[in-house]
């Protein structure tokens, strides 16, 4: 589902009716075919208790009745264990043809609006350059930003991912069907048909298994981390550069082509942070099955483009590179004699033959080499190959023929290289202090490391940086977990080695306080070859700190500034182009402070670190850790890139992608490309327009900062100081049931202490997500509305309102709560309430949350002036009605099935624990951004 809200004028009831009227035959259609299949397979006695479920839940959500919520109580407890699985997977079923559905009729709207000639929607390339020119930017200024340019989604693995492969490679065939339908008058033969064909492919679905059968492996995260690109990444980001080429000739009719400004990131494989499973073989797993993906699409697009250009030199002249690659290529069959570009491209396929086995691959599936030759030193030598034969045709009258298929070729290749997307290593900062400490110890020193304080740690790491001395010996036996470290880092130093440092180009150091976070694993990069003290220190990898608690966003500016004031951090910068990335965590700053607080202390740490960098002329990009949920930095893309503080967004941007978001951005093409669209249009955007956000009047800052205080302590208080809260956390969530689950490759927590402060972030959003409480994505704004109104009674509100009207970042804020808001169901709630076992907790943090919930919306109401929640995003109220009717109905099942197992009664067949996964899968499915 795209994230943009449609960027229409209100319309009438009746327009809007006739507008949704192809999504509601979809939804219908597929929930025809989905009904008669469970007639067919599971007879009409499940189908029949399956409506009456969601008659029911239905009726609960409208009147919220608590004898409706009993009688629906009691016809879930009677459920047979044999029933309830058919159940579940029904609704589950139904929730994710509606998300196809939608998908499909997003599509639709956007054809619609092409084909009408509509104005270019808000999160287009095409509007951004109309804002961009309308704003006076030159030529220059554009194409500057273009050269400068880096925009990198990073794919991460996530325990709130839960669908197969095969479910999703099902999902698409059924997509790529009713893409077809709409796209095409069928014949009445036709149409019987495609009924017959959407008929087996939703019998295919019902009949495969919907959950993994063993828990997640990081190896099988990589493997469906890989199916993404095959369904978008690799065409559509060719294909995206071609379309900002295009809209930006449009506008600059002079401009030249354009850089390559848009690559993939992934974590995938190389993310340690408190997860014991990734290890040196995982990484290099990772990076080869990655460079092995690339490898095989590149043998299949220089085949057909072989297929495809079959001109002759009887018909046609090329130039002499051309001439020369085609006669490079050797001995070819007589009949392409007079076919310099097939003979050309022989050769070609060639020297990718040749590199695929110095890197160590078998042959596979692609067609042996005609001819010997060399292999490529870099992906940069292919590329140049193929820009012979682009050179040659735009100079001898096949313009169009180049930008064919050999286009898209080319800007595969310089985007994805020989190595597919840049992975980067994550381990914590308290990792690399201990295993700093045993290297000292073992080496013989007497400094007691982990004791020494920040300035002593500091000039001691100088010190033995500005040393060849290696402190690590083949002699000395270490502890386990450090070998494993130890092994990583000498396995990164082989994968620069063998696929180049685009492979493997960053280090990010997690829970970073202190400069000496990062030259600790400067320290630990030297002992794997990664970092040349000597001389001119040279390293290898950037060194990425991530802030992400409060107290550390708040220190950000301070740390940075400490590190650029050390010399020799310096002369490592400058080795790497005066660049340093800083990662700011949305996360586990939204858990350690709360909504309100988060956001602001990341807007003002953004506003810090600007000035430090400018300050010592080093250039930003920062990396948002954002997630899924709003809890965890989640939210339209366009928004949130916009919302940034002016100066803060230099055309330089990483953004992670997590969790069932990857799937519902990516895995369909069309959807893919509009999503990553919008991330390019926003930051060119965010970077080129001036947008003079110092003259955000200092009122509204001071607001602002004491909403932040009030919120902070309102969550703080509920969070970490009611007693009893820890036990309605993890009576009333299903938070328990995430570590017993095959979910993901990770642990739910950091340690076993079973604190919230150790414990993960994303579990910690996913669980609240999934009881319909959200309470990461709003709690303590109502009360902090509230306490700063009894202080600003008289111009209180209309400041509040005149912010949201003129701050980007306040109204992207309050945006993305009301899109939260939407979603939680505070009726739903109140039975996973029932679930604590302690009637006294659970009524009074339930009257809490319910009072907090209340004032929260009264709030946003009254600064918004809107009277229902989404009354400005039509588009996402119709998807969330849509989608509730099914929705709903699993999170019912989810606490009658959350009930049995923990009771303990017998469950010998696991149907009670499979039933459970299956609906955190249809309601993380149904939400979309709940992870």
């Amino acid at each position: 589902m795209t994230t943009l809200r449609e960027n229409t004028k209100p319309q009438s009831p009746a327009a809007t009716a006739e507008k949704d009227a192809p999504l509601r035959e979809d939804i219908r259609l597929l929930g025809r075919l989905l009904g008669d299949t469970l007639r067919e397979q599971e007879g009409a006695a499940t189908f029949d208790l399956v409506e009456r479920i969601r008659r029911t839940a239905i009726a609960f959500r409208r009147e919220q009745l608590p004898e409706v919520g009993a009688e629906l109580g009691t016809a879930l407890a009677a459920l047979e264990p044999g029933a309830v699985m058919s159940v579940v997977r029904a609704f589950a079923y139904f929730s994710q043809l509606s998300n196809i559905a939608e998908d499909q009729h997003h599509n639709r709207r956007r054809r619609v609006h092409a084909l009408v000639g509509s104005p270019p929607q808000a999160g287009s390339v095409g509007r951004a350059l109309e804002r961009i020119r309308a704003a006076g930017v030159s030529q220059t200024e554009l194409m500057r930003f273009i050269d400068g340019a880096l925009i990198m989604p990073v794919l991460t693995a996530h325990p709130t991912e839960v669908q197969r492969k095969s479910v999703l490679d099902s999902q698409m065939q059924i997509a790529r069907e009713l893409a077809r339908r709409d796209s095409m008058q069928l014949t009445p033969e036709e149409l019987i048909e495609s009924d017959a064909h959407l008929r087996q492919l939703v019998l295919t679905l019902w009949q495969t298994r919907m959950l993994r059968a063993v828990r997640l492996a990081v190896h099988d995260e990589v493997e469906n981390g890989l199916s993404y690109y095959r369904y978008t990444f690799l065409r559509e980001i060719p294909r995206l550069h071609a379309r900002v080429e295009r809209k930006i000739a449009a506008h600059y009719p002079d401009a030249s082509r354009v850089s390559t400004i848009l690559r993939m990131g992934s974590w995938i494989g190389g993310d340690r942070d408190g997860n014991p499973n990734v290890s040196a073989d995982v990484l290099r797993y990772a990076i080869e099955r990655q460079s092995a993906l690339a490898f095989e699409h590149y043998f299949d697009e220089v085949r057909h483009l072989g297929l495809e250009m079959s001109m002759s030199t009887r018909r046609i002249t090329v130039g002499p590179e051309l001439e020369a690659l085609a006669q490079a290529a050797g001995e070819v069959s007589e009949h392409r004699r007079d076919e310099p570009y097939r003979r050309a491209l022989i050769g070609i396929h060639a020297r990718l033959t040749a590199t695929h086995a110095v890197l160590g691959f078998h042959n596979g599936a692609h067609a042996p080499a005609a001819t010997d030759a060399p292999p490529y030193r870099g992906s940069e030598a292919f590329v140049a190959d193929l820009d012979v034969l682009d050179r040659s045709l735009r100079d001898h009258n096949g313009a169009r023929i180049a930008d064919g298929r050999l286009y898209e070729l080319r800007r595969a290749a310089e985007v994805f290289g020989f190595h597919l997307a840049s992975v980067d290593l994550r381990q914590h900062s308290a990792v690399h202090e201990r295993l700093v400490a045993e290297l000292v110890t073992r080496s013989g020193g007497d400094v007691r490391y982990a004791e020494l304080d920040e300035d002593v740690k500091i000039e001691f790491l100088l010190h033995e940086l500005g040393s060849a001395r290696l402190l690590r010996s083949p002699y000395v036996e270490y502890d386990e977990s450090t070998v494993k470290e130890l092994a990583i880092l000498d396995t990164a130093r082989e994968i620069h080695q063998r696929f180049g440092a685009r492979a493997l180009p960053n280090y990010v150091v997690s829970m970073a306080d202190g400069a000496s976070d990062l030259l600790e694993i400067a320290l630990l990069l030297r002992e794997a070859g990664l970092l040349r003290p000597a001389g001119t220190p040279r390293l290898a990898m950037n060194l990425v700190p991530l802030f992400e608690t409060i107290p550390a966003l708040r220190q950000s500016a301070v740390v940075m500034d400490r590190l650029f004031r050390i010399p020799f951090y310096r002369e490592l910068l400058a080795e790497r182009g005066d660049l340093q990335e800083v990662m700011l965590g949305y996360s586990d700053s939204n858990k350690d402070g709360g909504y309100v607080t988060s956001n602001w202390e990341l807007y003002c740490a953004e506003e810090a670190l600007t000035r430090v960098f400018a300050d010592h002329g080093v250039r930003l990009r920062f990396f948002h850790g954002r997630g899924g949920t709003v809890g965890r930095g989640g939210g339209p893309s366009y928004d949130a890139v916009l919302a940034q503080p002016h100066g803060s967004n230099n055309g330089m941007i990483r953004v992670t992608e997590q969790g069932e978001v990857i799937a519902s951005k990516y895995s369909n093409p069309e959807i893919g490309q509009r999503n990553l669209e919008t991330l390019v249009a926003a930051t060119m955007e965010a970077s080129l327009l001036h947008a003079d956000d110092a003259a955000v009047p200092d009122a509204w800052r001071t607001a602002m900062a004491q909403l932040s205080v009030a919120a902070h302590h309102a969550y703080r208080e509920l969070v970490y100081d009611t007693p009893g809260f820890l036990e309605f956390f993890r009576d009333a969530t299903p938070i328990r049931e995430l570590g017993q689950l095959n979910i993901g490759s990770r642990p739910v927590s950091r340690t076993q202490s079973g604190r919230i402060e150790d414990l993960r972030a994303i579990p910690w959003v996913f669980s609240w997500s999934l009881s319909r409480m959200m309470l990461p994505g709003w709690y303590g704004f109502g009360s902090a509305v509230s306490a700063w109104l009894a202080d600003h009674a008289a111009h209180g509100p209309q400041q509040l309102r005149e912010m949201y009207a003129g701050w980007p970042f306040f109204r992207a804020m309050l945006s993305n709560m009301d899109m939260v808001l939407a979603k939680c169901d505070f009726g739903i709630a109140s039975r996973y309430a029932d679930l604590v076992t302690d009637a006294a907790v659970r009524d009074d943090i339930f009257a809490k949350l319910t009072e907090e919930h209340r004032l929260t919306l009264q709030h946003l109401f009254s600064i918004t002036g809107h009277q229902v929640l989404l009354e400005d995003n039509p588009a996402l109220t119709r998807s969330l009605r849509n989608r509730g009717p099914y929705i709903d109905p699993l999170n019912h099942l989810q606490v009658e099935l959350l009930r049995r197992f923990r009771s303990g009664t017998d469950d010998s067949e696991n149907r009670t624990r499979r039933a459970l996964l299956i609906t955190i899968n249809g309601i993380a499915a149904g939400l979309r951004n709940s992870g």
